[in-house]
């Protein structure tokens, strides 16, 4: 989605990238993964910023991570949704789970990732599955992921069980969609925190000529 203007006083565009590895369409990790957006949205619009949302599907990107594990080279729609990711303000990541991992599908799109390339990307993680026994997988699986791009991830991760839809998934005041509102609140912040901020310096550690040859 994208806002038609800038509000006054507004610190800029921000952009959203969104991946979702639901396999089936319509499917219940593209909805938490659209709520999760959503939220976000509304946090950093609160703030005065404008939003742009990009989402990924990788069900559509199935034959492409393949080729792109076994060629290492990315073409076509994968290497512009690589950019998309790359590129980004802030991701939100959004995986079903099976036998107690995200899938298969997922992991192999973070393998074909430059792992330097969302070095400080803020990241919200979120999960789906048809019990909740498997909400440990967000931590135990999901954040070492992360963790080792070295990415910022927000301490609210989001799982969502079949009966979490099924229990006033509309009520702001339910379990869902108040775990949804809070990790929202927590990308924006980074999100936010992280373009006021600028881009770092690369050159910020380099010596002067001055401190090369011993001058104070």
């Amino acid at each position: 989605m994208t806002t038609p203007f800038t509000p006054a006083g507004s610190a800029g565009e921000r952009t959203l990238a969104v991946v979702s590895a639901g396999l089936s369409q319509p499917s219940s990790t593209r909805l938490l993964a659209d709520r999760l957006a959503d939220a976000t949205v509304r946090e950093l619009e609160d703030a005065g910023h404008t939003v742009r949302v990009e989402t990924i599907e990788l069900r559509d990107l199935a034959h492409a991570v393949v080729d792109a594990m076994l060629t290492r080279f990315p073409t076509g729609d994968l290497a512009r949704a690589l950019e998309t990711v790359t590129g980004a303000d802030g991701l939100i990541a959004v995986s079903p789970v099976f036998t107690t991992s995200y899938s298969g599908l997922f992991k192999s799109f973070w393998d074909v990732v430059d792992p330097d390339s969302v070095t400080g990307l803020p990241v919200l993680l979120g999960a789906t599955g048809g019990t909740s026994r498997h909400s440990l997988a967000l931590e135990y699986a999901m954040r070492p992921l992360f963790t080792y791009l070295r990415a910022d991830v927000v301490p609210t991760s989001v799982f969502a069980a079949t009966d979490d839809w099924a229990a006033s998934a509309d009520d702001p005041a339910a379990g869902l969609p108040r775990r949804i509102s809070r990790a929202g609140r927590e990308l924006a912040q980074r999100v936010a925190h992280r373009q006021n901020e600028g881009p770092a310096d690369p050159f910020a550690a380099t010596p002067s000529f001055t401190e090369l040859l011993g001058g104070s």
